[in-house]
């Protein structure tokens, strides 16, 4: 990676979240990347060999942690946030924070957060009433470099939780061909 991860993740933070219906995509292949309805874990798995996860932080963090659109979002619960990096083939693809609220946490089917290096989208989509709804996308400068990156709120059995995605230098979000 070009920047520290810090620097990626405070850009996280930073960006200046736009509707989709107002948002100048760059291109098809990203628009097709940002709008992906269903799994990215899955989408990017179809673009290498080996998709993996480094787990960067996993902790519960306290509501008055969170930014005031984020409690829109979710309701005022606290937290489990849930960071990491995608990688495909070893190259980190997206970097990726989750905020999964408390009672999203005490559902039979599945403990998210045990989720350790498996992707996240993986459990979630294969739960049977899920959906994702207040789609936003942006782009946010790190150091140099201006990255796409994507928010919404996935529902899994009726409950929220909060994922954005930032889409590292190297990911195929930015390659000339479709994948």
């Amino acid at each position: 990676m070009n920047q520290p991860i810090s620097l990626y993740l405070n850009s996280l933070m930073n960006v200046d979240w736009q509707n989709t219906e107002i948002f100048d995509f760059p291109n098809e292949i990203a628009k097709e990347w940002l709008m992906e309805q269903g799994s990215l874990s899955r989408k990017l798995g179809r673009s290498c060999q080996h998709l993996s996860v480094e787990l960067l932080h996993n902790q519960v963090v306290d509501q008055s942690m969170l930014q005031p659109d984020e409690e829109q979002l979710l309701s005022s619960f606290d937290c489990l946030l849930r960071k990491v990096i995608l990688k495909g083939d070893d190259a980190p693809w997206v970097l990726g924070r989750t905020l999964i609220p408390r009672v999203t946490l005490e559902d039979k089917h599945s403990d998210l957060s045990q989720q350790g290096n498996v992707p996240l989208g993986l459990t979630v989509f294969n739960a049977e009433n899920v959906k994702r709804d207040a789609l936003q996308v942006g782009w946010v400068m790190v150091g140099e470099e201006r990255l796409l990156a994507r928010r919404s709120r996935l529902w899994m059995n009726h409950k929220p939780m909060l994922v954005a995605e930032l889409f590292l230098p190297t990911s195929p979000i930015y390659s000339k061909e479709s994948v």
